[in-house]
């Protein structure tokens, strides 16, 4: 590795991306995005900047006067008409911090943040809709708008958990019942619906199903945010001295540590936390922009240097023929440049609006390499017709692609074109790419492709095909259905299944190496089409068919045959069948996109339509590096290792196998047995607050809205995504070696004098393989097992092998000590690997001994609690 190369790397690990930042005390780079789905309202915008401006007065209060906000840009859609909206630069809906849009069918218009990552990982994004920011009855049953906005927040910035919990909203603690909340000190009522008071279910001996805990109006603690921040005294996070390590939420299942503790301790901000000295006077007013993207403005700038020859330069043609045909949107403007020693204009920037101008930009593409990798020759070129449009570049996108190490100093131009405003998206073709080019998407808000030499796995395309900007209304964006590769000197069939969500524009884009082969596709229906009524661009080796009107359901199948032994693929595109409902889709995303070999890369595949999450279906990733090895992986959904929650429509994955260099990420879901399901999830939220207690007598909230819970059938489908690439950099030969994963699903239940415990096995390298074995203890005392592991009573694990990584693990033990009756035990398990490395500890798992006492008079009095005092109510039964 060069000198400069290795200036570069540490440029892009000093520098700062696009994202959220920290400016002194002041957030900036903030955004908020209004997606394309929303009728156009201008009080909107102020509503956005009142919460905002409101929400920064709370969260400098919530964090010792820590952190406010300070600048914030607000996106509004492409179809939103004013004089006063500015041009927007790197700003985009798909990489919006927060986003306003309709509703999400398991939340209506209860706010949530999208959080799938480890704890102290950063979440996708904050969802409101607009009628949560317009109507003023929700800051009753949630609170002020701004003080949501703080929880949300702590989500998306700091990955910290709910403090509440709606599936276990009440827990045993030593013969007493406590509704689970963070800090104990919150004082509340237990009523039913009907405001009388609880029923005891006879099985848990907690209260039933229907009764909820009714906080006092009025309290005498300030936290915690992440329990209930519509209290009026609420005003901070849980710190260590009050966590409720007891409470059965996400925030002890996922952390098993106080909220403050995690933002100081794990956090993105946690160095600059620890640091920042308070803001005593009151934080200034945040700054805000209100920005617009029009239509797209995109310059391809293409290597045509002497190592582009051959299958290189084929392959780009090809790749961008399909982005012209396929990808890019009617009334985007399109301009081409190639390099190699000099920089030519081929096109200058032409409307996308009609077939016949895509015709002749594919016809204008390059097809002869030959001379030196001039790179800032080629960049330079590409903003100068950007510039043409409307004299700037602001939020103009560049597509560059090379396949080696500058000729020139990238340094020379590499800083100025991130100045300039553009988006740059870069591709690199091949291990020569110079590394400078994953520095400038990552700073301008572009996305960084990678493609190997391997033309069957049809990366380069799929690259092209990714370079998308979504506006957030998904019936408009092209869905990739499927994609194969075949070498062969006889016949190549297949398979492309179309679900009833997709069938308009609809493309099947075949490409061959050498010699034209028959093509015929065949309609579910049976209809035929040849190959004269498919579009050949002869010299890109390319073949298109468009499919008029809507694509019928059901199978479609291609037979193509050729006489001499030669590379031939396959992808098909479409959009959604109706403009009413959105398509299936899949992201797919790693953890990190810079590895140094100290943290584990985790894969992520989300599938979803308009929100719901789409689950039990098969998810393969293919990570393939730089010099063309690949590897796939089987993601799932179980909610252990990896992945976060169980049947949340997330696959995840550890990936641990990874190798030196830049690395492509491309998923492929298929669901041909027809086992998925939409489910209606609901994992966390701004706290839902049925009413309050006021001088004794309960106060109820307007009801919330019901919102569906019944799991949907999913019909068959299938879908490829590409992600953005990634660069793994650790130092020395050998892998890292990581512990087994921690275990997150523990579960415990007293049985007579055993406990049973349940588990999801980890691997002996996170989740691959299978660990040693297992060192389970308990205690009377939480903080004992969470603090001095090793000091907590054990069991004897002797007879206890683990099974391979995923498994179920299901285990009974005797402790060696009598557990009374109204006794709370707890439990937890570390895992061991084959070098003694241990992983962490699991989750604490409680259960409780509670037999059934006497059968109740007719003038029993069921007790609840208040904070730790036992308060009476007459229950007539």
């Amino acid at each position: 590795m060069d000198s400069r190369t290795v200036s570069v790397l540490l440029w892009m690990l000093l520098s700062s991306s696009t994202g959220i930042k920290l400016d002194g005390n002041g957030y900036v780079d903030v955004t908020i995005a209004i997606s394309s789905r929303v009728p156009q309202d201008n009080t909107l915008i102020d509503k956005i900047k009142d919460m905002v401006t409101k929400g920064s007065i709370h969260l400098h209060q919530a964090l010792d006067k820590k952190v406010f906000f300070k600048e914030a840009t607000i996106l509004v859609p492409p179809h939103w008409n004013s004089t006063e909206f500015t041009k927007a630069r790197a700003e985009s809906y798909e990489k919006a911090n927060i986003r306003i849009d309709n509703a999400n069918p398991a939340y209506g218009d209860e706010p949530y943040t999208l959080q799938y990552g480890e704890c102290g990982a950063e979440a996708q994004f904050i969802h409101f809709t607009p009628n949560f920011l317009r109507d003023d009855t929700h800051i009753k049953t949630y609170g002020s708008r701004g003080k949501v906005l703080v929880h949300e927040w702590a989500h998306l910035r700091w990955g910290v958990y709910d403090e509440y919990s709606e599936t276990n909203p009440f827990y045993h603690s030593n013969g007493r019942i406590e509704a689970t909340r963070c800090s104990k000190n919150i004082k509340g009522q237990f009523y039913d619906e009907s405001r009388q008071p609880c029923q005891t279910d006879p099985q848990t001996l907690l209260p039933t199903k229907g009764c909820k805990f009714f906080p006092n109006k009025y309290q005498n603690t300030d936290s915690s945010i992440m329990f209930l921040p519509s209290l009026d005294s609420v005003s901070t996070f849980c710190c260590e001295n009050e966590h409720n390590y007891e409470a059965p939420n996400l925030q002890n299942k996922k952390c098993g540590k106080a909220t403050w503790t995690v933002i100081f301790e794990d956090s993105v901000d946690k160095d600059a936390l620890r640091s920042l000295k308070p803001l005593l006077s009151s934080p200034p007013t945040p700054t805000f922009k209100v920005v617009q993207r029009k239509h797209r403005v995109v310059c391809l700038v293409l290597d045509v240097s002497g190592s582009m020859q051959g299958s290189r330069i084929l392959r780009q043609q090809q790749a961008a023929t399909h982005f012209l045909q396929t990808i890019i949107e009617d009334q985007a403007s399109v301009g081409i440049v190639t390099f190699n020693s000099n920089a030519t204009t081929l096109s200058p920037l032409t409307s996308t609006d009609n077939n016949s101008a895509r015709n002749k930009l594919i016809e204008l593409l390059p097809k002869l390499a030959g001379g030196g990798t001039y790179v800032c020759k080629g960049l330079n070129l590409g903003l100068q017709v950007l510039e043409k449009d409307n004299g700037d570049v602001m939020g103009d996108e560049i597509i560059f692609l090379t396949d080696g190490e500058a000729t020139d100093n990238i340094n020379n131009c590499v800083p100025a074109a991130i100045k300039s405003g553009a988006i740059i998206h870069t591709i690199a073709l091949g291990d020569k790419a110079d590394k400078a080019l994953r520095e400038m998407a990552d700073k301008t808000g572009g996305k960084f492709i990678t493609a190997s030499d391997d033309i069957l796995s049809n990366q380069l395309l799929h690259g092209f095909s990714s370079l998308t900007i979504p506006t957030g209304d998904q019936t408009k964006d092209p869905v990739q259905i499927d994609s194969a590769g075949k070498k062969t000197s006889d016949w190549f069939n297949g398979t492309i299944l179309m679900d009833q969500t997709i069938g308009t524009k609809t493309s099947f884009t075949i490409t061959y190496e050498k010699s034209l082969p028959d093509i015929s596709i065949q309609s579910p229906s049976d209809s035929t089409y040849k190959q004269v009524q498919m579009r050949h661009y002869e010299s890109a080796k390319t073949v298109t068919l468009k499919v008029p009107g809507t694509a019928q359901p059901g199978d479609w199948k291609y037979s193509i045959q050729t006489t001499i032994n030669q590379s031939l693929t396959v992808t098909a595109t479409s959009q959604a069948a109706r403009a009413d409902v959105p398509p299936i889709i899949v992201k797919a995303r790693m953890n990190q996109q810079f590895c140094d070999g100290t943290k584990p890369l985790i894969v992520f595949a989300e599938v979803s339509q308009n929100y719901r999450p789409v689950i039990k279906t098969e998810v393969w990733a293919t990570l393939e590096s730089e010099s063309g090895a690949a590897q796939q992986l089987r993601l799932l959904d179980n909610g252990a290792g990896a992945d976060a929650f169980k049947d949340d429509g997330v696959y995840s994955r550890y990936f641990t196998q990874m190798k030196k260099g830049s690395s492509s990420l491309k998923v492929r879901v298929k669901n041909l047995d027809g086992q998925a399901r939409f489910t209606i999830q609901k994992r966390s939220g701004a706290p839902y607050v049925p009413g309050y207690v006021v001088n004794g007598v309960v106060e109820l909230n307007p009801p919330k809205p019901p919102v569906s819970e019944e799991p949907l059938e999913v019909g068959r489908f299938t879908r490829t995504a590409t992600g953005e690439s990634f660069e793994v950099a650790f130092t020395g030969s050998t892998l890292p070696n990581f512990p087994p994963n921690r275990i997150t699903d523990l579960s415990a239940e007293i049985q007579e004098d055993s406990v049973l415990l349940s588990w999801t096995a980890p691997g002996e390298d996170l989740d691959y393989g299978t660990a040693k074995s297992y060192e389970i203890r308990w205690s009377f005392d939480l903080k004992e097992l969470r603090f001095n592991f090793s000091n907590a009573h054990v069991f004897n694990t002797s007879a206890v092998s683990p099974q391979e990584a995923g498994s179920v693990e299901q285990h009974s033990f005797i402790p060696n000590i009598t557990i009374q009756n109204g006794t709370t035990v707890f439990f937890a398990v570390q895992s061991v690997d084959k070098v003694n490395v241990k992983s962490e500890i699991s989750n604490i798992a409680q259960a409780s001994k509670m037999l059934p006492g006497p059968k109740p008079r007719d003038d029993y009095r069921y007790y609840f609690c208040d904070n730790n005092m036992e308060v009476e109510s007459k229950k007539t039964f």
